[in-house]
């Protein structure tokens, strides 16, 4: 059974930034598309970035294009979120996931129900 473990998340000032990693023990991951996502209180959860198994493909949310980057390691197991520049409205518990299914070498879908399995969340916090 695979486990998603987030670290790196912390209290920061405005305009800083984070490295958020996501590390999976188990089962490998090497195949699977994997995802951030976001959810503060009082609102949904959202998508924050995905990547494709293969590692070519990735997306973001509107509100955080060029400013956060999603990427992997392969052979470390582990995929990472550097969030740069960030906003008090990235204030949030982030999430990591993975979807199990084999959707192709580009795949990397935009809604929670897509994955299959997540961590436990770690917190942002940013001070204005």
């Amino acid at each position: 059974q695979m486990h998603l473990v987030e670290s790196g998340g912390g209290l920061v000032q405005a305009g800083g930034s984070l490295r958020l990693s996501c590390a999976v023990s188990g089962r490998t991951f090497n195949s699977y598309t994997r995802g951030w996502f976001r959810q503060a209180p009082g609102k949904e959860r959202e998508l924050v970035a995905a990547i494709s198994w293969s590692g070519v493909s990735t997306g973001y949310a509107d509100s955080v294009k060029g400013r956060f980057s999603i990427s992997r390691d392969n052979a470390k197991n582990t995929v990472y979120l550097q969030m740069n520049s960030l906003k008090s409205e990235d204030t949030a518990v982030y999430y990591c996931a993975a979807a199990l299914r084999d959707g192709g070498y580009y795949w990397r879908p935009s809604s929670q129900y897509e994955y299959d399995t997540w961590g436990q969340g770690t917190q942002v916090t940013v001070s204005s």
